[in-house]
């Protein structure tokens, strides 16, 4: 599935990712003196829904496929986050990535709450009719608990805009009526919006932007590293390229490339469309994706899976500036490691975040039924992560903390605060 939304790679299941999600917030909710009710209820996620997707396969077969959906928190809005589809997915996996979703959309200050799905299944082994009966039945399990002012669901890992399509088409058969708002990151033919496959790349670009600004590096020049070459990483990789900035290594699932001097980011991934890997392309040396992740350079990219970046290789990362693409590339002992070396990093729920913005616009365009250009698109996602960037790197020197730390700050607050407002707590 080559056009996926996000990201390539492996799970690394030496750590537990939500585990590393609840040590964030507890140390963002030490520096906030947060109450302890507040800190205790945000710990957990308010639902989760678990269930059995019975597909009839190809070969006549039955096969029963393990399906997810949490709903971390709604005190600012309806629950957002993506659908993934994986053979490794867990409910922890689920779990963080639904409270890297609460803290995601605060700290953009969008008017959402948290969520992620996931179901345990290789698509790279099914069929296209397969998936589309497997994402049918997950919406038949998982419709009477979502809805477009209830839980947003979107595509993440190896799921798709025609996948998406495939669970619009099935909530309105369920519902009997037309309700494009129940989902984003839709085909444009039926009702996506503008911008938004390169929305989350386009968002990491910005931040990259006010981060070098910050530090005074030129992107003219300046070297860069990116590890995952799916939609995101190529995105992002082309647009630095489009900057000035030289492309010295990219990598996928199947390892990585590399040369000192730079190459073409689009000939790569056109090689990669050709092949299924970057893993041979001309004039580049094969590297591992862990010799990737420790090449010397200005800006690096983990645009893959979680847990790339941990207590075992952080003291060797080289990069000036970590650009976190992926979600919970790095585990907290890898982010204190790297705060005391000098690294910038824009965590993830911030640097990634042009994704869920623009999946919110789609959202609020299928509601008025009045539709943006890319231009408009862009112009007002520009705004939102400016404004965003500025308020963490704010908290990150007001309150002498490293940028995850501040990001979590701002957005713990403002989830904090509508649960008090609600009277919650």
């Amino acid at each position: 599935m080559k056009d996926s939304i996000l990201l390539e790679g492996g799970y690394d299941m030496s750590e537990n990712p939500f585990e590393n999600a609840q040590k964030q917030l507890d140390i963002a909710a030490e520096k906030l003196n947060l109450d302890s009710a507040i800190h205790q209820k945000l710990r957990e996620p308010m639902r989760i829904f678990e269930f059995d997707i019975p597909v009839k396969m190809d070969s006549g077969e039955e096969k029963t496929f393990k399906g997810f959906r949490v709903q971390y928190n709604d005190a600012r809005g309806p629950c957002k986050g993506g659908i993934r589809y994986h053979p490794d997915e867990t409910i922890d996996t689920v779990k963080a990535l639904a409270a890297w979703m609460t803290w995601k959309t605060a700290v953009v200050g969008i008017p959402y709450g948290g969520g992620k799905g996931g179901i345990i299944c290789n698509p790279k082994e099914m069929s296209q009719g397969e998936i589309e009966r497997l994402s049918r039945g997950f919406m038949r399990a998982i419709a009477d608990k979502i809805g477009p002012m209830v839980d947003i669901p979107a595509p993440d890992v190896y799921t798709t805009p025609q996948i998406m399509a495939w669970m619009m088409d099935e909530y309105e058969k369920i519902v009997g009526h037309k309700c494009p708002a129940i989902i984003t990151g839709k085909p444009l033919e039926l009702g996506g919006s503008e911008g938004r496959s390169d929305a989350t790349a386009q968002g990491v670009i910005y931040t990259i932007i006010d981060a070098a600004k910050n530090l005074g590096i030129d992107l003219k020049g300046a070297k860069v590293v990116v590890q995952g070459y799916g939609n995101a990483g190529y995105y992002v990789a082309t647009k630095m390229h489009e900057l000035g900035a030289i492309i010295i290594g990219v990598s996928d699932s199947k390892g990585g490339i590399f040369n000192e001097e730079g190459f073409c980011p689009f000939k790569a991934f056109d090689f990669k469309k050709e092949n299924g890997t970057v893993v041979g392309f001309s004039d580049t040396k094969e590297i591992t994706n862990a010799e990737l992740l420790e090449l010397e350079c200005d800006i690096l990219v983990p645009a893959a899976l979680e847990n790339q970046i941990t207590k075992e290789n952080a003291d060797k990362i080289k990069a000036k500036i970590v650009a976190e693409a992926a979600n919970g590339p790095t585990t907290p002992e890898a982010d204190e490691i790297l705060y005391k070396k000098g690294v910038f990093m824009i965590p993830d729920f911030l640097c990634n975040a042009g994704g869920v913005t623009v999946s919110y616009f789609e959202w609020v365009q299928n509601i008025y039924g009045y539709y943006w250009t890319r231009e408009e698109v862009l112009e007002k996602l520009e705004k939102i992560m400016i404004k965003a960037f500025a308020d963490v790197l704010s908290m990150s020197k007001i309150s002498d903390v490293d940028m995850r730390t501040a990001a979590y700050m701002v957005a713990v607050k403002r989830v904090a605060d509508a649960m008090k407002l609600r009277g919650w707590v």
